[in-house]
């Protein structure tokens, strides 16, 4: 099989199973399918593969769908917008599949199966004790049809396999390069449990063909799903499409990827405080290499220069800390307007957030986070002091080498330049001088530090005029005076 020529006729579909939620692996495959379609003006198609009747939930439809839509991934054909090639969901295919199962019987080329789970079980034992791959024996492909139709009108279930021609099938990967095969070693395999159960690769390669499919991008663990593709293909006469098979994503272990490396569903990546924006270019370096130093990408600029030759054969690795590194870059993008606007359902999640506190003063807030945030819901830990102080040890509020007498005399001070600004006065610039007239008595040290504390009730935050700016005069006198007491 020789590759097509990429021309202006580009179709290229994402195929998930609504059998899960939409994970890292699936949404990589669909980015590059999107991106392939728009570098060449071409069409990207979802297509529901939910013929697995006892798996497939409406829920993990949605959940795909929102995903997409969430990542700016949007489909030109599939649910809720048919393209002439519809339905879009294989479950609504199945007369379809029925005649091109005909097909397949008329041509001699399919028949049923009635070894049973613990027959299959023995045979494959026998042949690899043997030294043989472990493919199906054929024990059934030469039933008379007199027998078959005994054993269908007795009630004996069966499935149904595709006669494997045994030769050398080689094909044009458009990531891996020329692949070779042997069909023998492939042996007949099951193409559908009845008229009414397509599986996978029959159902594919019918749907492809009639969609148009252009280009079959996808991971590298379908790979041994090409072979039989192409085969049926062939005995219907179809021009298979050119595959393309994307790199394995692991661990940082180099282990299958997992959640204990930090995957996760895609709107679970949404519902932690991960932008869009970030998402797209992580999953995009998961096995695409530009040639150059650059690596940041807006949607749209990789829209113009994705290029499937520049995918690598090579498994990707994914790296939370890289995720985490282009969410920073993100969200330090972003006005604080926007900021706010991603920011105030977390903190309205976690009560911290009311009438009570003023958009301007919940801004100021953000904007002061605003760099120490690796992702959206951080902003609840970092921020959580300026709604409520932490409980906190009173020997954290002494600076150093210094002592608990020398830390309460600091923050008296403090208080008494405080108490000479007026409420309107109490911004950063004046607050700053105030504080200023402290330091020259105590030092930065010693006047700094315990008003840190006293005011988030953290050894870690923005400085105490940031703090102070937005908490206001009262309220940092309170917390200042609370402080004292403690001490």
């Amino acid at each position: 099989m020789e590759a097509k020529n990429i021309s202006h006729n580009i179709r290229v579909r994402i195929a998930p199973s609504p059998t899960g939620l939409f994970h890292v692996g699936t949404a990589r495959t669909a980015l590059f399918n999107y991106l392939f379609a728009k570098k060449h003006g071409g069409v990207f198609i979802v297509r529901i593969e939910d013929t697995d009747t006892a798996r497939s939930e409406k829920k993990y439809e949605e959940d795909i769908l929102a995903g997409l839509t969430w990542l700016g991934l949007t489909w030109d054909e599939g649910p809720h917008k048919d393209g002439g090639y519809g339905p879009y969901h294989q479950s609504e295919r199945i007369d379809l599949y029925k005649k091109h199962l005909d097909i397949l019987f008329e041509k001699d080329l399919a028949y049923h199966c009635f070894c049973t789970k613990e027959e299959l079980e023995a045979q494959k034992n026998y042949m690899m004790a043997s030294g043989f791959p472990p493919k199906y024996s054929g024990r059934c492909a030469g039933l008379p049809r007199a027998e078959t139709d005994q054993k269908k009108k007795e009630g004996m279930s069966s499935v149904i396999r595709f006669r494997t021609p045994a030769r050398k099938l080689a094909f044009i990967d458009a990531v891996k390069g020329k692949i070779e095969v042997d069909t023998e070693l492939i042996g007949d395999f099951t193409i559908a449990k009845s008229f009414d159960e397509p599986l996978y690769n029959f159902a594919a390669v019918v749907d492809d063909e009639r969609m148009r499919i252009s280009h079959v991008i996808r991971g590298e663990d379908h790979i041994s799903n090409t072979p039989k593709q192409i085969l049926l293909a062939e005995a219907f006469g179809f021009q298979s499409p050119v595959y393309g098979h994307l790199p394995l994503l692991l661990g940082q272990d180099k282990s299958k990827l997992s959640k204990r490396h930090g995957a996760k569903s895609i709107l679970e990546y949404k519902e932690e405080g991960y932008l869009p924006e970030a998402l797209i270019n992580f999953l995009m370096f998961l096995g695409w290499n530009p040639g150059t130093e650059r690596e940041l990408y807006s949607l749209s600029e990789l829209e113009q220069c994705f290029d499937l030759s520049q995918v690598q054969r090579s498994n990707a690795v994914f790296n939370m800390q890289k995720l985490d590194w282009f969410n920073t870059h993100y969200i330090r993008q972003k006005s604080d307007a926007e900021l706010y606007a991603l920011c105030l359902p977390y903190l309205e999640r976690a009560g911290l957030a009311d009438a009570h506190m003023s958009r301007e003063r919940v801004m100021k807030i953000i904007a002061i986070e605003k760099d120490r945030l690796k992702k959206l819901s951080d902003i609840v830990v970092l921020a959580g002091f300026f709604f409520a102080v932490p409980a906190y040890a009173k020997e954290i509020l002494v600076w150093k080498k210094s002592d608990a007498a020398r830390a309460k005399e600091s923050l008296s001070a403090s208080v008494d330049e405080f108490e000479k600004l007026s409420d309107a006065e109490f911004a950063g610039e004046k607050i700053k001088e105030a504080l200023g007239v402290v330091a020259a008595q105590f030092g930065n040290g010693e006047t700094y530090w315990p008003l840190r504390v006293a005011l988030s009730g953290l050894e870690a935050s923005p400085g105490p005029v940031e703090i102070a700016d937005v908490l206001g005069k009262e309220e940092s006198l309170r917390r200042i005076r609370e402080a004292i007491a403690m001490i």
